[in-house]
């Protein structure tokens, strides 16, 4: 089916109003912290790639792009130079990529320097790997940024887009940036350029920050319910918020991405084992329990859990370690957002009233911005098993070192006899230190009287981590 270059003119002008004077409408003015990586790859490339925004959907990719091309305008790059296009629309879909730049190369004639291509939703176009691994080999007078909420897997690893694209991961809104986008005026907490600044502080600044920090809890505990995804983040209603983020995930990922780009058919078999994993959230996967409640065969659970991993909206973590012992292993598994939980299973702010569900949707969300903070530098995450049930959340693996971080949220303070594993863990691998994530903000502080150790240990209450986590001051240096 041919389409009318008329009629790709139209549709390519509404989504390209700098090619008519005009400002790009209701453009957010704040930027997430991933702009500012975007935006030196687009201006000062270090190496001759595209830029993959990967990342679920809602999350904010399409405002990123607009956003960057909003400041290479002002940057006085020439209107005509720079193309939007999103391949989630029928007719630039039947229309194909090459039509496309036919098109906009007839509606606007190229002007002096670079070309700058942002491209929505790539996953639809034909050959989409082979297509920018051509553009990035042969015409280097173009910079591309696209997106895609659902590539493959084994697609975005393919051997042919190796070298020829950087990929920028994109989570959900950190805690910070979720109090920035509802403009939140709260009391200042200090910066830190690592956790490990904590180590050093004296004891009054950790009487201070707490004092400091009291009006962040309550919207640490709305933003778990609500999450991190910008529109529903701005929602005045939770209800309708959840309603929201729900209908994104089970009707457009599930019931639509998936038969599009990956040909699932069985779409209630794929939706009952999401909904099993978001009542397993940050457990071990009991593949067997899965396939008896469920009644799927293994090889179908395994292939649904590799699909819900490729379009973000699992992570799956290893036992620590290597080898034999850790293929035959249980992963465990985490959603992308610790409300999702709540709103695919419909239980409204009743997480916060469930003290064992609190503890999950933070432990969800701690990982979540370790995550985000370290995935660049190739960090290893995984969870630890000992002896006697012992056990640690999460470990990170970088730069030679193991970090571990243990998730204590509960009322009580957090003693010594609660870290039996985490104690273990140090004491095997001669641990330098070690993050105990905590809930009360009078919770905070280096542990003293470690017995036969010389592993440092920091409670940290949930919310500060998180904050701190997500600010975009905070540098790439390991936890």
């Amino acid at each position: 089916m041919r389409v009318s270059k008329e009629e790709l003119v139209a549709v390519l002008s509404q989504f390209n109003p700098w090619w008519r004077d005009e400002a790009i409408a209701d453009l957010p003015q704040w930027r997430r912290a991933a702009f500012r990586e975007l935006h030196g790859w687009l201006t000062h490339p270090p190496a001759p790639r595209a830029v993959l925004l990967s990342g679920a959907r809602q999350i904010g990719k399409t405002t990123l792009m607009l956003q960057a091309a909003d400041a290479l305008l002002r940057d006085g790059v020439p209107p005509a130079n720079i193309l939007y296009a999103t391949f989630d629309h029928p007719i630039l879909k039947l229309a194909g990529i090459d039509t496309v730049l036919e098109a906009w190369r007839e509606r606007e004639p190229k002007a002096d320097g670079p070309e700058y291509l942002f491209l929505d939703e790539a996953q639809f176009i034909r050959d989409w790997g082979t297509w920018v691994k051509h553009q990035v080999d042969f015409r280097k007078d173009r910079r591309i940024a696209f997106t895609g909420s659902a590539m493959p897997l084994v697609e975005v690893g393919q051997e042919s887009g190796v070298g020829r694209w950087h990929t920028l991961r994109l989570t959900t809104l950190s805690f910070y940036e979720y109090l920035q986008i509802k403009n939140l005026s709260l009391p200042a907490l200090p910066r830190l350029k690592s956790l490990r600044d904590l180590f050093d502080w004296p004891q009054s600044d950790f009487y201070r920050v707490t004092e400091a920090a009291a009006p962040y809890v309550g919207h640490f505990h709305e933003y778990l319910v609500r999450g991190g995804f910008p529109q529903t983040a701005q929602v005045d209603s939770i209800t309708q918020a959840q309603r929201l983020l729900r209908e994104d995930i089970i009707d457009k990922v599930l019931k639509r991405d998936m038969t599009a780009l990956f040909g699932v058919r069985r779409v209630l078999d794929l939706e009952h084992t999401f909904l099993y994993l978001c009542m397993h959230d940050g457990g071990l996967l009991d593949m067997v329990d899965l396939c008896a409640h469920l009644e799927v065969k293994r090889p179908t659970a395994q292939n649904f859990i590799e699909l819900l991993e490729a379009t973000h909206l699992i992570y799956r973590l290893p036992p620590f370690g290597y080898g034999k012992d850790v293929l035959r292993a249980r992963f465990k598994i985490y959603l992308a957002d610790a409300a999702i939980a709540p709103a695919v299973m419909l239980k409204g702010k009743s997480i916060l009233e469930d003290p064992a569900a609190l503890g999950v949707a933070t432990e969800t969300a701690v990982f979540k911005h370790l995550f985000a903070r370290y995935y660049a530098q190739n960090v290893r995450f995984s969870y630890w098993r000992g002896k006697k049930d012992r056990g640690v959340d999460l470990v990170a693996e970088v730069g030679g070192q193991i970090i571990p971080f243990e998730v204590k949220y509960r009322a009580q303070h957090t003693g010594l006899r609660d870290l039996k594993g985490l104690l273990e863990l140090c004491q095997q691998k001669s641990i330098e230190r070690g993050y105990v994530v905590t809930k009360s903000l009078d919770d905070f502080g280096v542990m003293a009287d470690l017995p036969d150790t010389t592993t440092r240990i920091l409670r940290i209450p949930a919310p500060l981590l998180c904050y701190w986590m997500g600010e975009s001051e905070l540098t790439s240096e390991s936890p």
